[in-house]
């Protein structure tokens, strides 16, 4: 038997993670000089709320390799063998924890980079699940996935350019007239990295680009894939699944989605829609 483990960014609920038998190890996020564990001690709803009324920008940080090993060793107890996927190494240090805990423990603990985030990592880990359930040993499930992984495609349309000023990633000026003019800046995940895919004027062609973006790779419905929101309410999420059911409700009569939680939110801020998939090309 192989027990997966992943880390908070992925996005499960406690509940979900216990139906699928996943564990997860927790990284943390601060505001000022008050800490929260993700996911635990604070919502993804509490944490907007903050992350709104506050004047600091949170920070986030990662998991120690001493949690890694302590969850490791405690899910040995249950099982023969553990696999690890984190959040892409291009974006926090948590996949490094995970490898340093790992030594100690040989070939009985594999780690995969995901090279992913969020709901992308969340797809990923539901896909090792579902090879998990066909018996694959570490080794084979660890293999599987980093040959499986560079199908994920990700895409989010960010209502705000804000946050990304908040945090350095872009100048005031950009900021100031991507709000004047309305443009919605559109992110992926290239090779792990964050990079632009584009950007959008409002909402509703934003969500054509999105369309456009899983048009071109094509959805393979076989496979896990998710719908995610940042912020207080779901109901721009709602909006874009609405206004692209043939896209969507063709294939499938039930839309998954989940709150994206502290540790990217805190980068992408509120009122962003993401979809995450494997893709056919």
């Amino acid at each position: 038997m192989v027990k997966i483990i992943t880390d908070s960014t992925a996005d499960f609920t406690a509940a979900e993670a216990a139906e699928l038998g996943i564990d997860i190890v927790h990284l943390r996020t601060r505001f000022g000089d008050e800490e929260y564990i993700d996911g635990v001690d604070i919502t993804p709803h509490q944490f907007y709320e903050k992350l709104v009324e506050s004047d600091v920008l949170p920070t986030t940080s990662q998991p120690s390799p001493a949690e890694f090993e302590a969850a490791f060793a405690s899910a040995l107890e249950e099982a023969g063998e553990v696999v690890a996927i984190t959040i892409s190494s291009a974006l926090s240090g948590t996949y490094q924890s995970a490898v340093i805990a790992a030594e100690t423990f040989g070939d009985r603990v594999r780690v995969v980079d995901s090279l992913s985030a969020s709901i992308g990592e969340q797809v990923i880990v539901r896909r090792a699940a579902q090879l998990a359930a066909e018996g694959l040993s570490a080794a084979e499930l660890a293999g599987r996935i980093e040959a499986e992984r560079g199908d994920v495609c990700v895409l989010a349309l960010l209502d705000t350019l804000e946050y990304l000023k908040r945090g350095g990633r872009i100048s005031a000026a950009a900021a100031f007239a991507g709000g004047v003019l309305a443009i919605k800046p559109v992110i992926t995940l290239r090779d792990g990295a964050v990079v632009m895919a584009g950007k959008a004027r409002g909402s509703k062609n934003g969500g054509n680009l999105l369309n456009q973006f899983a048009e071109k790779h094509g959805i393979d419905f076989s496979r896990p894939y998710l719908l995610g929101y940042t912020g207080l309410s779901d109901a721009l999420l709602m909006k874009y699944a609405a206004d692209s059911g043939e896209l969507w409700r063709s294939y499938t009569e039930e839309l998954p989605v989940t709150a994206i939680g502290s540790v990217i939110g805190t980068h992408g801020g509120p009122g962003a829609i993401a979809v995450a998939f494997f893709g056919l090309k």
